[in-house]
């Protein structure tokens, strides 16, 4: 049965969640926010510390993803998200293994936060991104090559030096809009703000309308990914960014 034929008319969106992150759900619920029939549910697995040492890198094994991915598909999800950006710097190749594997196990479509700003930008046509995170300068740089790579310029950036996933949450919006308006002056296609514990949501709509060209954040462009598995159409949430509009509406 289509998600969108279930009785009750509901289209559950299921979301693989960072234990220290406390930004994507109040944001995602935030996004979905008097949308009738679509609603979002979380699985949390324990991430904690942002970096490249082994550590760090050891919190994405793929098996407690995958386990937290069972335990959402008994709620018959329509599609189920990895709500993290660990694949910007892992590699689009390990999103892509994961969210294969994830099918393989669940029978849900899958994907992730990378791989929704890749699908977004390459249907888009920008390859110009002004990168905003909040992680340390090595991880950033693991971003700038592998976004590279696929044909993302990311020369203009901007990042916090920070790695406590918890403290991401913490940034201001003052810090985030400043690290936006930073790399939209470099001249960008588009800005992503990559970090889904980074709260950029809610000022993307505000930032548009400044500085003319689209502020992807993470939160958004994830579920912008997970209605578009879904089969749902996304132009309805265009108020909450060009990310959302239909076709070729955001372009610059």
């Amino acid at each position: 049965m289509d998600a969108m034929e279930r009785p009750n008319r509901t289209t559950r969106l299921g979301m693989l969640t960072p234990s220290s992150n406390s930004v994507l759900e109040p944001a995602t619920a935030h996004l979905l926010a008097g949308l009738a029939g679509v609603s979002a549910h979380f699985a949390r697995f324990r991430v904690t510390e942002i970096g490249l040492s082994p550590a760090a890198l050891d919190q994405f094994d793929p098996e407690p993803i995958l386990v937290a991915a069972d335990l959402l598909a008994d709620a018959r999800v329509a599609a189920i998200l990895w709500n993290g950006t660990s694949g910007a710097w892992l590699g689009f190749d390990a999103d892509e293994r994961l969210s294969a594997a994830i099918t393989d196990r669940t029978g849900c479509p899958a994907s992730t936060a990378a791989l929704a700003f890749r699908d977004l930008f390459r249907a888009r046509g920008f390859r110009r991104i002004g990168l905003v995170t909040p992680y340390t300068g090595d991880v950033q740089r693991r971003i700038q090559a592998n976004w590279g790579a696929a044909g993302l310029d990311c020369g203009a950036e901007r990042h916090l030096g920070l790695s406590e996933n918890f403290a991401f949450a913490e940034a201001g919006p003052e810090a985030i809009a400043g690290m936006v308006r930073a790399v939209a002056s470099e001249g960008v296609d588009a800005v992503a703000i990559v970090c889904t514990n980074l709260a950029g949501a809610a000022l993307a709509p505000a930032l548009e309308a400044e500085l003319g060209v689209p502020v992807v954040d993470s939160v958004a462009v994830t579920l912008w990914k997970g209605l578009d598995l879904a089969g749902c159409p996304t132009a309805h949430l265009a108020a909450h960014g060009r990310a959302f509009a239909a076709g070729g509406e955001g372009r610059p």
